[in-house]
Formats: structure tokens, sequence, C-alpha cells
């Protein structure tokens, strides 16, 4: 198995804020708003090298994402912060209307995705969010795995024309992905195998290759994809993979409906049908829980992805 070194534990919300730093240093027409939320998503630095280019819209998400499709329509390459659960479901009808509708370029930068959110709880998590978003037409959706790839998952959506929904989360995860350009729409092969598919996404990436250290100690090789671009899914990756293994596994720190397992499985069923497990957070909300506590409870943590595939080994 390809080996992977943690370089250090970083968060994916400062990821995202480097990358907007350095979008902003090579593209004027970039600028950045958000709701009451500067710290939180690492706008600082950005908001101090371009004071002109940083726009504060206070708790106001929805009239956040309007000025920001207005900025759009002038030129401009907006990107516009805050919490998944408050930049989605609370301005719906302005994504779609004002972004997607009018296929504005603007950037929806949404951080402390998932339960690794952690103690906020229930009212502050999300699990829903990449089904609201890439059910809309012309949304591009991406999930990155760590800091380096959020990084460069930035600068890519800077360069971009069109709406992009950029998800990344809050805890120090693993750094560990290559410092190289990010292809959007691509799905990163990490390791191959010959016995089963792990698709991984977001926090899981590093959970998954984690649970493929384990499951080769026991003799079975498995295939690992980064899918950190959910829309437009990489089909061909995913079904190159299926058809050698003849077992797949999806694990997503999101709910069932709407998520990434429901999209691939629709993939595969429709060219090339293969057993598969899901690995989420099924039909829950949110707790309150270390991100840790709350991975190993919900079951989508390295443990839980191993045992999914053990499971789905046997019924190849």
């Amino acid at each position: 198995m390809k080996k992977y070194t943690d370089r250090g534990k970083k968060d994916t919300r400062s990821g995202f804020g480097e990358g907007l730093l350095q979008a902003g240093k090579a593209d004027s027409k970039v600028v950045a708003l958000t709701a009451d939320l500067k710290g939180s998503l690492k706008m600082d630095a950005f908001a101090t090298e371009f004071p002109d280019r940083y726009f504060e819209c206070g708790i106001a998400e929805a009239n956040m994402i309007g000025t920001a499709a207005g900025m759009a329509l002038t030129g401009l390459v907006p990107f516009a912060g805050s919490f998944a659960e408050f930049v989605t479901g609370r301005v719906y009808d302005q994504i779609r209307m004002e972004v997607c509708y009018g296929k504005a370029n603007v950037k929806i930068a949404s951080s402390h995705a998932g339960i690794t959110l952690g103690e906020d709880g229930a009212t502050h998590q999300t699990m829903e969010d990449i089904a609201l978003m890439r059910v809309l037409p012309d949304m591009v959706v991406i999930n990155p795995c760590d800091w380096t790839q959020t990084k460069n998952a930035t600068i890519a959506a800077a360069k971009y024309n069109g709406p992009v929904y950029l998800r990344f989360g809050r805890p120090k995860v693993a750094d560990f992905m290559p410092d190289e350009p990010f292809e959007i729409g691509k799905a990163y092969v990490l390791n191959e195998g010959k016995d089963v598919t792990i698709v991984a996404t977001g926090h899981m990436v590093w959970e998954a290759l984690k649970a493929a250290e384990t499951l080769e100690a026991e003799g079975i090789c498995a295939d690992v994809i980064d899918v950190a671009t959910i829309k437009p899914l990489d089909k061909a990756t995913i079904i190159a993979s299926a058809i050698k293994t003849g077992a797949v596994v999806v694990a997503e720190e999101h709910n069932m409906a709407g998520g990434l397992g429901e999209l691939v499985a629709g993939v595969l069923a429709s060219t090339s049908p293969k057993p598969i497990e899901f690995v989420n957070g099924k039909d829950t909300f949110g707790q309150s829980g270390t991100p840790s506590e709350l991975l190993a409870a919900y079951g989508i943590d390295a443990n839980g992805i191993a045992d999914a595939a053990r499971r789905i080994i046997e019924r190849k």
C-alpha cells in the first residue's frame, strides 16, 4: 500500500484562508464577503492585505449572497462565506435564483460542515448541505480532504467561471496530499487494490486510508479514491475501479439522502452494477461531542469504513 505522511494536523478552513489570500494576490477581481465570521472562516489575512476588497455583511446571509451575485455581474469574483448550515439552507432561494439561475460567478465558501464541527451541536452542524447544492443546475460542488487540497481547490475555484460550492471544516485533520494544482472534476486514486473500492470525500479520505491500512494487514487490498469534486463527478474513474474490484464502499460526512453515496450508486446502477455499502450519517441530525467521538458514534470513521469493506467483500 502506498504510504501517505501526515505532515501535521491542520484545519481545512485555514487552507481556505491561505488559498483565498493567494487567489487575491493573483487576481485583483477576487473579493471576499462574510456574515460576521471573518475569524471563523480564516479570512483575516485577506482582509488585512486587501481591506478595500473585503466586505462584512453582518448576520444577514441572504443579503450577502445577493450582494455577491451583484458583484459577480460586474465582473468581480466574490467568495461569500459562512457556516455550512447558514450559507445553504438559510439562503437557498437566493442561491437558486440569484446565483445559479443567473449564472453568477459566485463562490460559496462553506465552513464548519458536517458533524466534526463538534461541541456546537445540531443547530450549527449540517449533514444535508451537499444534497442541497448538488441538485442546483450549474453548481460545482467541491469537498476537499486536507489543508493543502483545500488551499489548491480555493485557487482553482477562483479561476473557474461559474457558481462553486466549496465545503471545508473546523477540526484539525491530517495534512497529507501533495501540493499540486487542483483539477475540478477529477477523482484522485490514492491507493490501488484488487478486492474493494473505497470512495471517500472530505475528512473521510484520511479515514479511508487508515481503513485501507488495517485491511491490508488482513490481506485485503483496497482502491482508495478521493472524490474531492462531487459535481461534476469523475464517473469514469469510479466505474473503472468498481469493475476491477467488484465491490464498493462510499464514505462521507453527510447523510444518505442526496449525498455522494446515492450519486455513486446511481452511476453504477446505470453502467455496471456492483454491491455497495454506505458509510454516512444515515438520516440523522448531529449532536454535541468532540469530532472523534462523533465520528465513532455515527460509525463514519476508519473502523466503520473497514467494517463496511469486510461486509461488502462477503457479498461479492
